[in-house]
């Protein structure tokens, strides 16, 4: 019998169709998709406005440009505030950043624009990729667009006010061949995993074919050891040592890094000589860009405002393959050991080294 009350219980607790809030926070959502939630919860979508870095450039944007300047910025790190006309963030669901009744209520895409546009229809009825999903709480439908990268491009691409393209995520699949090949966003970072849509308190089913709402993109250095791959060879001419280091984007579906300007892979390579004083040379692989009076961009939120042109872009493209030549001079017959490590920059103006980078690739080779 306890177990009968139980169930009654967790089913009462389900909101109805009626009294379930439009929008509603994640928190009302993760009643019933409970790992569903739970691992959007590690996403960066879910950090998307509550991060600290964000939080910076968002300050910054607002006292450099002016309120319309944060709206920008508000329109992917907190779209609902922006469809609520909450620019005080003051609602909860302000603050989840990509948030579930979001997507979940996303309609259509329109790529043919300076910008992808979404219509968003937060209402009783949720979208979404699954063609069998009933739920007690509200109504639900097919949506195909939810199965395609357009609905990515809503944030991934991004042309600035100056008509500079800022973000190309989405550009760079479409040219790609994965976008070419028809393997979407989705195939690598939603990719379908074993799991229960809805908590078993609430329907008891088999388990089920989930996409994976974690979404694992540069932060994760298991997706980033997928999307790249390093070699590296030594050899010695007199008393120069020559490292070859190889590289190759065979993993990724746009160019590495991508996203935001800001970010960076920094190639390091170091030579420790034995009794000798260790050396260091390093590569940046990176897109920098300039305003419109030629002057480099340092900081993000200026990126994404006033970026009017490319300076320089060393980012490895989809399946290319490049080969990054350092020499050190080294005497002859002295043992040394070269290192290579590859780096994951996500915002050169972060306050620490361990806030702002990861390490993802180490080699090391005694030289001959």
């Amino acid at each position: 019998m306890r177990g009968i009350w139980l169930l009654i219980g967790a089913i009462a607790a389900i909101p109805s169709r009626a009294a379930m809030p439009q929008p509603a926070s994640a928190e009302i959502c993760g009643d019933c998709h409970r790992a569903i939630a739970e691992g959007w919860k590690k996403s960066a979508h879910a950090r998307a406005m509550e991060s600290r870095l964000f939080q910076e450039a968002l300050r910054k944007a607002g006292e450099d440009f002016g309120t319309d300047a944060k709206k920008v910025c508000l329109g992917c790190h907190a779209p609902l505030a922006v469809k609520l006309g909450d620019f005080e963030l003051v609602k909860k669901v302000s603050w989840e950043g990509v948030t579930c009744d979001f997507c979940h209520s996303i309609r259509s895409v329109d790529v043919s624009g300076p910008n992808p546009k979404a219509t968003v229809e937060v209402s009783n009825l949720k979208s979404g990729p699954s063609k069998d999903s009933v739920s007690p709480a509200h109504a639900t439908a097919y949506s195909k667009v939810h199965t395609e990268s357009e609905t990515c491009a809503v944030c991934h691409e991004y042309r600035n006010a100056g008509g500079f393209a800022v973000v190309t995520t989405y550009s760079e699949w479409r040219e790609s061949p994965a976008g070419k090949g028809g393997i979407p966003c989705q195939g690598c970072h939603m990719y379908l995993v074993q799991g229960q849509v809805v908590d078993p308190r609430v329907r008891r089913e088999s388990s089920h074919q989930v996409n994976l709402h974690e979404m694992p993109g540069s932060h994760s250095i298991e997706q980033l050891n997928k999307a790249l791959k390093a070699w590296m060879t030594v050899k010695r001419d007199g008393n120069t040592l020559r490292v070859n280091v190889r590289l190759s984007n065979d993993g990724a579906g746009h160019y590495l890094p991508t996203g935001s300007p800001m970010r960076q892979i920094v190639l390091e390579v170091r030579a420790a000589p034995f009794g000798i004083d260790s050396m260091r040379q390093e590569r940046k692989l990176t897109r920098a860009l300039k305003d419109a009076s030629g002057a480099p961009i340092q900081q993000e939120h200026v990126a994404f405002l006033k970026a009017a042109s490319v300076a320089s872009d060393t980012r490895l493209a989809p399946d290319e393959t490049r080969t990054e030549t350092f020499a050190f001079e080294v005497p002859k017959d002295t043992k040394t050991r070269v290192e290579t490590r590859l780096y994951y920059v996500h915002s050169p103006a972060a306050g620490s080294d361990l806030a702002r980078r990861v390490k993802f690739i180490e080699l090391v080779q005694m030289a001959p």
